[in-house]
Order: structure tokens, then C-alpha cells, then sequence
């Protein structure tokens, strides 16, 4: 299992012992009742530790519901629906901060649409065709190590980053991580989004380069290197999972950054192939129900999507990641590879061509 929080192990561990876990990543949690009558399989790029409080606030609520997690990376989540696999089991709800991906899964024709007081509740950037819901934002920041960076080096925004990456002392030098975004779908979304928004994308991505930087498919396994030491700083991850390992205990620090940050909305499709599409539409309630939020808020650390479920919040000056076609553009096959090789060129410049 990932490292997990101290914090999130202990909520776990009134009734954790209930779920069973699977080989690929696939996590059962059988009904708290003991004879299941409902049936719910969800696919997600939320490591699966983090979402199990999530299920299990859900099954009090549903004890006759057995519920079937996949932890699933956004992109083979995607191809799994797209082409599923021989004698694959289809889920009946996808949630991923992938929100291109989700986009263009419901753009297709894949999406069942949904109408409840909760969904009617949500803003109107935070869904789009009532069929692609956003449940939570997420801040992309960068995390250092608090013990390896010192704090008047500590880069506030991607100008300062660019500056230390630089730096004649090379600190940066092999010890900076950030995603994959040949394998990771979130990082492929905020690397085109910083193509689009950020002045200096591109030098940053030579001195990335030029700094040997580690590149890894998820969130966890980059906060797990920062944390150990192994990498002092990783840019562009979702500042969540960082604050949660911070409550454990962890020595890292948050960064979002000054000149922009971006935001993902962590999004949830009920695939028109859903075998139990009524239990998906219980679920995505309940995920937008004031407890359903507190309890996103309160145990798995993501940040609520609801204004209500914010209240108190600190308001800083975000740039949210807007669901609609406009994702797309870089799901194009053509757009896609051109922009990948570019990627490739200039973060690993002596790397032999795929």
C-alpha cells in the first residue's frame, strides 16, 4: 500500500478491516449489513486509501450496498471505457480530476445525465450538460522538502522557480520531480494549461530538463520521494494530498504559486454503459450532499466544490480550469503528439524517441 497519513489511518481503522483488497488495485467494501441488496463499482484516480473513508460514510448511510473501488490512473481509466478489456466488469461511476478526459467521455456520447437538488445546486462552472459533475477543486502547487529548501529560497512563483533551477549551486539538480504527462492524464491537463496561461512554460521546462528532473505518474509516489528526501521540491501537483501528509506530520511545505494557480475540478461521469446507474446517481448525490462534502472536507482532505462547504475558507487568487469543449483541444490525436514530442524534446533532451 502507498505510504498513508496518520490521520486518514487512523478514521480508517473502526471499519477498514471490512474492505478487501485486490490485486490491480481494486478494493471490495462489502456491505455493512452483511447481505447486500445494491451494487456499486467505481473507477477512480483518487488513491484508493483516500476515498475509502469516503465509501464508508456512504455505506452507514447504504449499509446493503457493496461497493467495488478501482484505482485507476485518469488515462487507462479512459481507455478501459473506450475499449474495454474481455470479460471486464463495466463501472457504473468515474470520478478523475481529469476533467478533459471526462469532457470528452460525455462530448462522445458516453455519459448518462442527471438531474437532483444536489446537482442543481452546484454552480454552473462546476458542471456542464448535467452530465459531468465536479465534486472538488483542487489547487496545483508546488511542494518542497522544509528540511532540505530553505525558506528565502523557496520559489512563490514559476519566474523564482525558473530562477532556482538556475541557480549556479545546481540545488534543484536531480531533485526535482513532476509528472509524467506521457502517462499521467492530470499532468497532461496542467501542462497544457500552463502551454496556455504561463509566460514562461517553456523556459521552464528547459531548465527541467536540464536539471534531470524525475518524473513519476501519480501524486503519491512524488510526495513520497519529497518527503523522504530523495527529491527536495515537485512541481505542479495537487495540493491536497500534500496537505494531508502535512497533518501527518510529513516535513513538507505549500506553494501556490503567486503569478497563477490553476485549479482542477475532480469530476464524476455516470457511463451511459453503467450497469447499476441508480446507485451511481445515490453515490454522486450523497458526494454533493452537505455530508458528503463535510466528509471530503474533514476525512479525505479534498477541498469541497460546494460555496457552502467552503464557508471560512481563504480565498486566494485562483485560475479554475473551466469544464467544457474548450479541454478538448489537446485530446486531438495530431494536437497530442505534436505537443508530447515537444514535451519530450525539451524535458528529456537526451532520451531516444519513443
Amino acid at each position: 500500500m502507498r505510504a498513508l497519513p496518520r490521520l486518514i489511518a487512523g478514521l480508517l481503522l473502526g471499519w477498514c478491516a471490512t474492505a478487501t483488497a485486490n490485486p490491480g488495485d481494486v478494493q471490495r467494501f462489502p456491505a455493512l449489513s452483511g447481505k447486500a441488496t445494491a451494487h456499486l463499482r467505481i473507477q477512480g484516480s483518487t488513491d484508493s486509501e483516500v476515498f475509502a473513508t469516503v465509501i464508508g460514510d456512504y455505506q452507514r448511510l447504504h449499509p446493503d450496498t457493496e461497493v467495488i473501488y478501482e484505482d485507476v490512473i485518469a488515462w487507462d481509466m479512459y481507455e478501459r471505457y473506450v475499449h474495454p478489456p474481455a470479460h471486464s466488469e463495466r463501472a457504473d461511476l468515474l470520478i478523475s480530476a481529469s476533467m478533459d478526459l471526462q469532457i470528452k467521455l460525455v462530448n462522445d456520447g458516453n455519459a448518462l445525465a442527471h438531474r437532483s437538488p444536489q446537482t442543481e445546486a452546484l454552480p454552473s462552472w462546476a458542471q456542464w450538460r448535467h452530465e459531468a459533475f465536479a465534486i472538488s477543486y483542487e489547487p496545483v502547487a508546488i511542494v518542497y522538502n522544509t528540511k532540505l529548501l530553505p525558506a528565502k529560497r523557496v520559489p512563490h512563483t514559476r519566474r523564482q522557480l525558473l530562477e532556482l533551477l538556475r541557480a549556479s549551486d545546481a540545488p534543484l539538480r536531480g531533485k526535482v520531480g513532476t509528472y509524467d504527462i506521457a502517462r499521467s492524464g492530470v499532468g497532461y491537463l496542467m501542462a497544457t494549461q500552463d502551454n496556455e496561461t504561463g509566460s514562461v512554460s517553456t523556459a521552464l521546462l528547459a531548465a527541467l530538463g536540464s536539471s534531470n528532473v524525475q518524473l513519476e505518474e501519480r501524486t503519491g509516489v512524488l510526495l513520497d520521494r519529497v518527503t523522504s528526501g530523495n527529491l527536495v521540491l515537485a512541481y505542479n501537483v495537487l495540493g491536497s494530498y500534500a496537505q494531508a501528509r502535512i497533518d501527518a506530520g510529513a516535513p513538507l511545505a505549500i506553494v501556490q504559486p503567486e503569478d497563477y494557480t490553476l485549479v482542477l475540478l475532480r469530476t464524476a461521469v455516470i457511463p451511459r454503459a453503467a450497469a447499476h446507474p441508480e446507485q451511481a446517481r445515490s453515490f454522486l448525490d450523497y458526494l454533493l450532499s452537505p455530508r458528503g462534502q463535510r466528509v471530503l472536507a474533514t476525512e479525505a482532505r479534498l477541498s469541497p466544490v460546494l460555496p457552502q462547504a467552503q464557508s471560512g475558507a481563504q480565498q486566494r487568487t485562483v485560475r479554475p480550469i473551466t469544464l467544457g469543449p474548450g479541454l478538448m483541444v489537446y485530446l486531438d490525436t495530431l494536437k497530442r503528439r505534436q505537443f508530447l514530442e515537444t514535451w519530450r524534446a525539451t524535458v528529456l533532451p537526451n532520451a531516444p524517441s519513443p
